[in-house]
């Protein structure tokens, strides 16, 4: 009865015999109501000490669909986040019931929907003011009201569901903030704590789910506090990722978190990037030589899955942070980077150039060309001969792909689009840098048009800047489903560097 209440009051309404009855807004004691809530629960909790047990399963009964309101899920997840304060037993048990239904929302609504769901949001809007346009003049007060009510509705999401996600994701970022400060300084107690239980629902929840866009954040967010946490978090995906026992497709996906991790914490120093560097490096090393020699000394995906997935991950890390690596004393970062001996890795029997995703090989392959740390592009030209189309139907065959990511992979801190909940993540992000005209022609000058340009494919099913300096994909090359939008930002530019001379 009490966990009932922790929505605001349902008001019937109905249109046409279709009940489209929700919640109440306008509920000025709402706040009070929720506050006796608690305090009826809390005494509940003091006379009878099994209530934890009983508790939970209600919270679960309880927890509303994910198309109700906006406000009845605020409230909601606000109510259950203050149970925890007062029960913390129950705190991991909620804060995986939470993140759980998160996922589900999360999921629902993929990165591509949301961004053409904005982008006809913005056309419509843009429509709008232009027929508008003169045939009123506002005064000056009214005018300024109304640019108010402009700013706050320019927050919303256009798509219905990433709308529910970012007020529960700015919720749920604000709750980890306050239990990690006390007086505004970061408790390292309490915040190792909600680490660990962050931790074990991000393995029971978020790891084994492919390709979810917003939810991970959470664990990006805490890991922005101090850097043994963010540390610590790159130490348990690299366990992950190397041993053996795990699911292939589980150490794969760790491997996609240790590189985009790498590539877009901004809080990770270069001294730790580089300890992870030797760490994945070595064991790929390590990795062609149990394996170049052996019966299994081919390229193939479902033997060698965690290997291509590592060696995406340092490619990918190297595109961001090549420019860090380098930065101060050159000559000792090129030493270095020499030292990691990628010409093995890339001329090895399993051929990862051939597995990763091109548009990542090919910014690898430009950047260790430059600085003439190995050269890629005889290896790339002899795996693009060896493409051949697949024919994708269930009836017959009408759709012929060119497999481009074998790994099905993806990069899990790819830019994040929810408006509000985005103010909370970009302090702590490296977006991508478009390559300025200097980059741009250091990059091309020893190199020459001669590729199709059908051979290549977007860098991420994501956010590519628009590089008028560098050759960009045909529109027309694959399905939508393998292009990125041109309204997205963030992420290397959608590119392939073509073949020297």
């Amino acid at each position: 009865m009490i966990v009932s209440q922790f929505v605001p009051p349902r008001i019937t309404i109905r249109e046409d015999d279709v009940d489209i009855s929700d919640s109440d807004d306008d509920d000025e004691n709402l706040s009070e109501n929720f506050n006796t809530c608690h305090r009826a629960l809390q005494t509940v909790a003091r006379y009878v000490p099994s209530t934890p047990q009983f508790l939970m399963p209600i919270l679960v009964e309880n927890f509303p669909f994910i198309n109700k309101s906006e406000r009845t899920l605020e409230c909601y997840v606000h109510n259950l986040l203050r149970v925890t304060v007062y029960l913390p037993t129950l705190r991991l048990q909620i804060l995986e019931l939470i993140i759980e239904k998160l996922l589900k929302l999360d999921v629902s609504a993929p990165q591509q929907d949301i961004e053409d769901a904005e982008e006809a949001a913005n056309n419509s809007d843009s429509e709008e003011k232009s027929t508008e346009e003169g045939l009123f003049d506002m005064e000056e007060d009214e005018e300024r009201k109304g640019n108010k009510v402009v700013s706050s509705s320019s927050e919303r999401m256009a798509h219905p569901l990433a709308e529910r996600l970012d007020i529960l994701m700015t919720i749920l970022f604000s709750y980890i903030k306050d239990v990690c400060h006390v007086d505004g300084k970061l408790d390292i107690n309490r915040t190792k704590d909600l680490y660990r239980d962050l931790v074990s629902v991000f393995d029971k929840l978020i790891l084994p789910t492919h390709a979810s866009c917003h939810i991970q954040y959470f664990m990006f967010y805490i890991c922005s506090f101090k850097l043994g946490l963010a540390e610590a978090f790159l130490d348990h995906l690299w366990k992950k990722l190397q041993d053996p026992n795990n699911p292939s497709v589980i150490r794969q996906t760790a491997g996609s978190y240790i590189g985009s991790f790498l590539a877009r914490a901004k809080f990770i120093p270069v001294v730790t990037v580089k300890a992870c560097l030797d760490l994945l490096v070595n064991w790929m090393h390590k990795y062609i030589d149990n394996q170049d020699t052996g019966a299994n000394a081919y390229c193939d995906v479902a033997l060698h899955g965690p290997f291509y997935s590592t060696c995406q991950a340092v490619f990918y890390t190297l595109i961001f942070r090549h420019k860090q690596l380098l930065d101060g004393n050159l000559r000792k970062g090129l030493s270095y980077l020499q030292s990691l001996n990628f010409e093995r890795i890339v001329m090895c029997q399993l051929n990862p150039l051939k597995i990763c995703i091109p548009s990542v090989v090919n910014l690898f392959a430009a950047i260790t060309r430059k600085y003439q740390l190995v050269f890629c592009y005889t290896i790339i030209e002899r795996n693009n001969r060896q493409f051949i189309p697949v024919v994708r139907s269930g009836t017959g065959g009408d759709l012929v792909q060119t497999c481009t990511n074998p790994l099905d992979s993806f990069f899990p801190f790819d830019p994040y689009l929810l408006k509000r909940s985005k103010k909370t993540i970009d302090p702590f992000y490296q977006f991508w840098e478009e390559l300025s005209a200097e980059d741009l022609e250091n990059l091309k000058k020893p190199i020459k048009k001669g590729a199709s340009e059908d051979e290549d494919d977007d860098f991420l099913k994501g956010e590519t800047p628009q590089n008028d300096g560098v050759v960009g994909i045909a529109p027309n090359s694959y399905e939508s489903n393998t292009r990125s939008p041109v309204s997205s930002i963030g992420s290397p530019a959608d590119c392939y560097v073509p073949y020297p001379q």
